[in-house]
């Protein structure tokens, strides 16, 4: 592993555990030029995935994107990182085992606005706003009304 510091090749492993939800390997390593020490996390993955976005460009999955999508959702809101991290864990497991190679990026689009349906409202009307191109105040409106008749039922 490279030092993210001074560059260099050969880091070394200091402790090993897992992460809470045993989705990672956190590993605190030590750079033997610089002497700086960093953390690493590594994940277990099934497949290598690619997203099929909307304009027929394919592009591979990146995990740490669709983290900061959330995370931009979820600005200035009182939701643990635990929660968030769960979340993104769970919508990678899901993709990977669906089984196929390509995923449009709709399917990762419906998933996220599912999961933060349930994690936060707010940050849901936040994502959906991007996702699904709200042009005016109208479209919130409509997004809004539809969301109550939702929870209504």
């Amino acid at each position: 592993m490279r030092c993210p510091f001074c560059g260099h090749n050969d880091t070394q492993v200091k402790d090993s555990r897992p992460t809470e939800d045993n989705a990672a390997i956190r590993r605190r390593r030590f750079c033997p030029s610089c002497g700086a020490r960093f953390t690493t996390f590594e994940r277990v993955q099934l497949r290598e995935l690619t997203i099929l976005k909307k304009n027929g460009k394919r592009a591979p999955f990146d995990r740490d994107k669709l983290e900061r999508s959330v995370q931009i959702s979820l600005r200035k809101r009182p939701v643990d990182q635990d929660r968030v991290e769960r979340m993104v864990s769970g919508i990678q497991r899901r993709l990977e085992s669906m089984g196929e190679a390509e995923i449009p990026s709709s399917v990762i689009g419906e998933m996220v606005m599912d999961s933060l349906a349930n994690l936060d409202p707010v940050a849901y009307v936040r994502f959906a706003s991007v996702y699904r191109n709200f042009r005016e105040a109208k479209d919130f409106e409509e997004f809004v009304e539809d969301l109550g008749r939702f929870e209504e039922d």
